[in-house]
């Protein structure tokens, strides 16, 4: 019995911890940058790719968070359940749509990312990391496209 409240004292502690913060009605909520809670996004499939989430949870629904990628890192062709809204804070963003010629967004430059089939390749261009700010109204998803199958 006393494992058993020890477990779910555990649990609620943990909740209570990583809660984002709720300021009161009528007033700001202010999280300076040394606060954000830095998590990797998948250390398997995107190693060294890291998500703040500021409201929401970017696995489970809306949300808006930032997303840092290291310096030089690529993601192969993929697409996005839902449109993204991205406002690049640092680095060189490079995308390339399939089919087009890439394009480069550094700090302060907005791309509204369709959802659905808009297949591209994301990277951050080798010279810092990339840091941007990403708004959704639907979880966070990222599936890679098969490359062509070989022809015999």
């Amino acid at each position: 019995m006393k494992r058993m409240l020890a477990v779910a004292v555990s649990f609620l502690l943990a909740e209570a911890l990583l809660a984002k913060p709720k300021p009161a009605p009528g007033q700001p909520l202010v999280m300076p940058a040394s606060d954000l809670q830095w998590t990797d996004l998948d250390p398997k499939g995107a190693p060294g790719v890291k998500v703040a989430d500021l409201w929401g949870n970017h696995a489970k629904g809306a949300f808006g968070a930032y997303f840092k990628l290291p310096a030089g890192f690529t993601v192969p062709l993929h697409t996005h359940t839902h449109a993204m809204k991205v406002i690049f804070v640092s680095g060189t963003y490079i995308q390339a749509p399939e089919g087009k010629p890439e394009f480069r967004l550094g700090p302060g430059s907005y791309l509204l990312q369709p959802g659905g089939n808009y297949k591209h390749v994301t990277s951050c261009d080798k010279g810092s990391d990339c840091v941007f700010f990403v708004e959704s109204n639907g979880k966070f998803d990222l599936k890679v496209v098969p490359p062509p199958a070989a022809k015999k």
